[in-house]
């Protein structure tokens, strides 16, 4: 067989193991392979953590690689490869260790991204590539893995589940009053996304004030997180509920879901939150929101980067490579809490 396909494939390898956010953009490839050849088994081989979230997806079989172990991680793999063979592997991953698990998967198309995207050597572990298609958002450059494969047709769904004991705990934090619901995640993987505290305190107090809704602070377990959503809760006049580092990821998707509005900066669970289809006001400066917003969430970016490239460059966003990202400290500072605060007004009006 050679691309593009002129019937459905037996069976496609998926390799995109993290991030929570970079899963949740890979999702829809799946659904649509999934919609146009119902009949054709997929793989996916993906991290422990973001297997948590979207592992119970049915007609999908996942294979976890767990990091953490090191080269016994490899040996496992190399194990569960044993005696398949597939159509196809998608190599959506640009990263030296997805490269390497790549060559223990058996097949003979091995598609990947085009040169001028394929970071960290990823082309040299790839015989068919992608189009090249400039200044596309992560989502739009992951459907070209469904178009190269032949799929013309875009099934822009994710449909994770949700299970019974998440929605109970959902049940068990958010009071039954009639308000609206607001969730404030405030921090990123990347610190220098991060906006500040005294920032979203301002837009919670706000949200309160002006809107009278609930407002619950989310995020992970590590210190950081922990550190912001308890700074954040001292500096509010009117206490949100503070659930950093007290969900895992089902409960949050499922805090998500019923969400009337999230904010939160480039980070996993706004892209959690447009994969349940719940607004996001995303807070951008240090990175570019064409290439990485919330991808149903266009009109409600907050969006200070143009000005960080010029403080930081001197130039136009179309002046620099596409993603180029601003990593100073403060870059963040950028963006206010009235702007926010006015993001705020129009998804409510809407």
């Amino acid at each position: 067989m050679s691309l593009p396909f002129n019937s459905a494939p037996t069976h496609i390898c998926l390799l995109r193991l993290s991030a929570v956010g970079d899963v949740c953009h890979t999702l829809p490839v799946v659904r649509t392979i999934q919609t146009q050849w119902p009949e054709t088994k997929i793989t996916w081989i993906i991290g422990r953590l973001e297997a948590s979230l979207i592992g119970d997806i049915p007609g999908v079989e996942f294979i976890i690689f767990d990091k953490s172990r090191g080269a016994a991680a490899y040996r496992a793999f190399r194990q569960k490869m044993k005696g398949r063979r597939f159509d196809a592997l998608l190599h959506m991953q640009m990263s030296l260790r997805a490269s390497l698990i790549s060559l223990l998967v058996p097949t003979k198309i091995r598609l990947g991204f085009d040169r001028e995207r394929a970071k960290d050597l990823q082309w040299l572990f790839t015989n068919h590539k992608i189009q090249h298609r400039p200044q596309q958002h992560v989502v739009d450059s992951f459907f070209c893995f469904a178009e190269a494969l032949g799929i013309k047709e875009k099934t822009l769904t994710w449909d994770i589940p949700i299970p019974p004991e998440a929605q109970q705990f959902c049940e068990q934090q958010i009071a039954d009053d009639g308000r609206r619901l607001l969730i404030i995640s405030p921090c990123s993987s990347m610190s220098y996304r991060n906006w500040n505290v005294a920032g979203y305190a301002a837009v919670a107090d706000y949200a309160v004030d002006r809107h009278n809704m609930q407002v619950i602070i989310s995020g992970g377990p590590a210190a950081i997180e922990q550190q912001y959503g308890e700074a954040i809760l001292q500096r509010c006049q009117h206490k949100p509920l503070n659930l950093v580092g007290k969900t895992n990821l089902k409960q949050l998707l499922a805090l998500l879901d019923r969400a009337t509005v999230v904010v939160a900066p480039d980070s996993g669970p706004a892209h959690m939150a447009t994969a349940v289809r719940t607004p996001v006001i995303g807070l951008y400066a240090t990175t570019n929101p064409d290439r990485a917003r919330p991808y149903l969430s266009a009109e409600y970016v907050v969006n200070r980067y143009p000005n960080a490239i010029q403080q930081k460059h001197n130039k136009r966003i179309d002046e620099l490579p596409w993603g180029t990202r601003v990593r100073d400290e403060g870059t963040m500072e950028l963006i206010t809490s009235n702007e926010v605060c006015a993001m705020l007004d129009k998804v409510l009006a809407q």
